[in-house]
């Protein structure tokens, strides 16, 4: 691998955004700002930035935060800085016609639940895994979740639910999406959720953290 890109998925690895900021993470080192303009000045393709060094950097993070040798503050910098090199990069995705995405995953929190901070977790971490994300955000009807499978076909769907009492809007959520299209990949997570539940209400799949889900998309994105 080119240095360059090792040094950028260091860098979203350990949440530096540029030389400056975080101070006291990698003192005086640039950061994903620096290192992914530089990059790009070398001639090194904008895919190659985001999937050898941006990436990278962000599955990293996501393996330590599975189990547990990092925890969210040290994600949302990762993303921070990823985001940071993503700014640099969407002016050539642009010009080449768009950056090539393995998938596009919807997500919310069902209705009746304002929590989302998970939601949030997991949308960071798929998103910087190069996937579209489409974050419906908290207290979301069915219907919502419907309607936003209709304008995407083939998108994955993930449901949150941090309140047991909310905990049967899933099983609505996921029999309305599977009426309209059968063969939708269904994820369910959050912290009253198991995988005896997601069985339960015919869930494809649950999952206890984002690191996990992203897997699980990339098994199936693969095929």
């Amino acid at each position: 691998m080119d240095t360059i890109l090792e040094r950028i998925a260091t860098a979203v690895e350990n949440g530096k955004i540029n030389k400056n900021i975080p101070p006291r993470i990698m003192p005086g080192e640039p950061g994903t700002d620096e290192l992914t303009r530089q990059a790009l000045e070398n001639g090194i393709s904008a895919d190659d930035i985001l999937t050898n060094g941006l990436i990278l950097g962000m599955e990293r993070i996501g393996v330590k935060f599975k189990v547990n040798k990092v925890f969210v503050p040290q994600v949302l910098m990762s993303a921070k800085a990823m985001a940071m090199g993503m700014r640099h990069l969407k002016a050539k995705f642009s010009e080449s016609g768009g950056m090539k995405s393995p998938g596009t995953f919807i997500i919310g929190t069902v209705e009746g639940d304002l929590h989302d901070i998970g939601k949030n977790l997991v949308t960071m971490m798929v998103e910087g895994n190069g996937y579209k994300v489409i974050d419906l955000g908290v207290d979301v009807k069915a219907d919502r979740f419907v309607d936003a499978l209709r304008e995407n076909p083939g998108a994955f769907v993930g449901m949150s639910a941090l309140l047991t009492t909310t905990m049967p809007h899933m099983e609505t959520v996921n029999r309305m999406l599977k009426e309209v299209d059968p063969n939708v990949k269904t994820f369910v997570g959050g912290a009253p959720v198991t995988a005896d539940f997601a069985k339960q209400i015919k869930a494809d799949y649950y999952t206890d953290g984002p690191q996990e889900l992203v897997e699980i998309l990339n098994s199936l994105t693969a095929c």
